[in-house]
């Protein structure tokens, strides 16, 4: 049954006091209008929890705006939800469409730092989240008691004479939960080996991050990516108020799964509202995404820490090759990735979510 403003109701129960599903919770397409968002197509998620977030159909069906009782989620950038028209590759200039987000997915094919790899000079992350998807289909299905919602699409990522790899994602979430769960599918539509780098950038800010703010995660170990990080690096796992100057830091963090494979993550503020706590995990299969990286950037307005699991490090492609660990997609093979969000809302959540990550790590040290 779906709990609903702390009630619950079976699907004879809830449909009687609505007129359609939509009153509650569901997916609604619409448009963006004005400036660089100008064209983009979007879709609102709603729970009927107090989650509610926003896909980025024409940004690689990324997540963008996410928030619980009105509350933030994602840290937002200054570029807002820029057009796929207004991309910038070489170099860093995927910085210029940037908008922060949730969720926003780096690869397909290259991901991390420019660089230039078998003579071929690629830029940030890759194209995939500036990539529009087509066939896009929304729906929602009752099984018993329980109804689930979706969104829908494919992503391409193709090029004459060379890759053509393409996403199938599908955004779902049940009435009354505040989680939703990305599914991926990866596959090479092409007839010869392709590189494959993927990266989830998942993006946390205020009021989730501040000071005070913790990152609770099963950490085994962790290194530093840089000069820039060795800076109080045992403060990886803390976050400060916002910081004139700041220089971003990047962890390379081993992480424990627990006994059904998942790696569980959290970013929280137990300062929130006086006490109460707030703040949103992740849920991964480690053998999908067996890289970790976590993105500290405590600079003002550019106030965000990100958590990264992918398969890959974040120095680009051409390190990848080197180090031997590029991945890499035989004809007509796929690969699946499955990523899980969902809010930490008080302090019992955050206690118990914290103990359940103590409990997997202490259970990692003892193989």
């Amino acid at each position: 049954m779906a709990k609903l403003f702390g009630t619950e109701y079976t699907k004879k129960e809830l449909l009687i006091r609505v007129g359609d599903i939509s009153q509650v919770a569901g997916v609604r397409l619409h448009e963006l209008s004005d400036g660089v968002e100008r064209g983009v197509r979007a879709a609102t998620l709603k729970t009927g929890s107090g989650l509610e977030f926003m896909v980025l159909i024409d940004r690689g069906m990324d997540v963008s705006t996410a928030t619980y009782n009105g509350q933030s989620l994602a840290w937002r950038s200054s570029t807002l939800d820029t057009s796929p028209a207004y991309f910038e590759e070489p170099e860093l200039r995927w910085l210029r469409s940037f908008y922060g987000g949730l969720v926003v997915t780096c690869g397909l094919t290259y991901a991390g730092a420019p660089c230039t790899d078998q003579g071929k000079a690629l830029g940030l992350h890759g194209r995939v989240s500036n990539t529009p998807a087509h066939t896009v289909n929304t729906g929602g299905d009752w099984d018993g008691d329980e109804y689930t919602f979706w969104i829908e699409g494919k992503v391409r990522e193709t090029v004459v004479f060379g890759e053509n790899v393409e996403m199938t994602r599908r955004i779902s979430a049940k009435l009354g939960e505040s989680k939703f769960l990305i599914t991926d599918k990866v596959t090479n539509l092409g007839h010869q080996v392709t590189d494959h780098m993927i990266l989830y950038h998942i993006n946390a800010g205020f009021p989730v991050i501040d000071e005070g703010g913790k990152l609770i995660a099963p950490a085994l170990d962790y290194k530093t990516r840089d000069a820039d990080a060795e800076i109080e690096k045992e403060k990886y796992a803390s976050f400060c108020a916002p910081t004139a100057g700041f220089r971003e830091r990047v962890y390379y963090i081993d992480m424990a799964a627990d006994s059904a494979g998942n790696v569980c993550a959290a970013l929280v503020n137990p300062n929130f509202n006086g006490g109460e706590g707030f703040g949103f995990y992740i849920k991964y299969p480690k053998c999908e995404l067996p890289k970790f990286s976590e993105w500290k950037m405590m600079g003002q307005g550019t106030y965000v820490v990100g958590l990264e699991p992918a398969n890959c490090w974040v120095e680009g492609r051409a390190k990848e090759r080197e180090r031997g660990t590029l991945q890499t997609l035989e004809a007509g093979e796929s690969r699946e990735y499955h990523v899980e969000i969902g809010v930490l809302s008080g302090q019992t959540e955050i206690s118990a979510f914290e103990a359940s990550v103590a409990s997997s790590l202490a259970d990692a040290r003892k193989l």
